[in-house]
């Protein structure tokens, strides 16, 4: 399947799954959404947007604290859910649109804050899409990323990588935390120090939320049953094939 075709996989992949990561424990609470919720808290955002929303919990969480936010996602149903769910929340000051993260609708200087949240990994082109955020931001309006990140090391990156492919063939790449430096400092961005997390993950729900196929779901797990000893410590690799995964968060501001 070639690249052109990957946004349309990501929207299959996800519709029909998308009350599920509304109600993902993974995606509704963490520490970087209590983070998340300081930062904006007081500050006074007119507009806010929730780049690749997903569920929308990055759009719930600020939605109390900021004007308006738009959540904006690839995957109608996605949009969808998320609609029903700030109805059921009482949010009244939640809008979505639909699109690709590498082009948006939107003007120049629109928005006072932009977040994104386990969603860049699901992106084609990340450098343009950050491009496209610092557009659309005023100028010093900041902009947060959270999502998993790559381990530094050869082996341990293609593992992890390989163990996402397998379960949600919509997956491009987990970047590190030096990539992403990288390529926020190229579009333009001022980025302050990352938070480093490491979540754990139940095998069976993360499994369950995306349908992977039985097929796969055994390919992993035989996978995982032969790696190295480094590569299962570094993991901490549980009998059922839960494991721990690398997470940041940066705030990066327009200059």
């Amino acid at each position: 399947m070639s690249d052109t075709n990957k946004p349309s996989l990501a929207e299959r992949q996800f519709s029909p799954r998308a009350a599920a990561y509304v109600a993902s424990a993974v995606h509704a609470t963490g520490e970087d959404l209590d983070e998340l919720k300081a930062f904006v808290a007081g500050r006074g955002f007119a507009t806010a947007l929730d780049l690749g929303c997903g569920g929308g919990h990055v759009s719930f969480t600020v939605a109390p604290h900021v004007g308006t936010v738009v959540a904006y996602d690839l995957s109608s149903a996605m949009l969808a859910a998320v609609t029903q769910e700030a109805a059921a929340r009482g949010i009244a000051n939640l809008a979505t649109r639909q699109g690709q993260a590498e082009s948006l609708p939107f003007d120049d200087a629109t928005f006072d804050f932009v977040a994104t949240r386990y969603s860049a990994h699901h992106w084609l082109d990340v450098p343009a899409a950050l491009r496209e955020a610092y557009r659309v931001l005023k100028p010093g309006a900041p902009l947060i990323v959270m999502d998993v990140v790559a381990p530094d090391a050869p082996l341990t990156d293609t593992f992890f990588q390989t163990l996402e492919m397998l379960r949600d063939p919509s997956h491009v790449r987990d970047y590190a935390v030096r990539e992403w430096l990288a390529m926020l400092t190229a579009a333009g961005f001022a980025c302050g120090e990352p938070t480093r997390r490491r979540i754990h993950i139940d095998f069976v729900s993360w499994i369950q939320r995306m349908q992977t196929p039985k097929v796969l779901a055994d390919a992993i797990l035989a996978l995982m049953a032969k790696m190295p000893d480094a590569v299962r410590k570094y993991f901490a690799l549980e009998a059922d094939g839960s494991f721990l995964m690398d997470t940041a968060s940066v705030v990066a501001t327009k200059r």
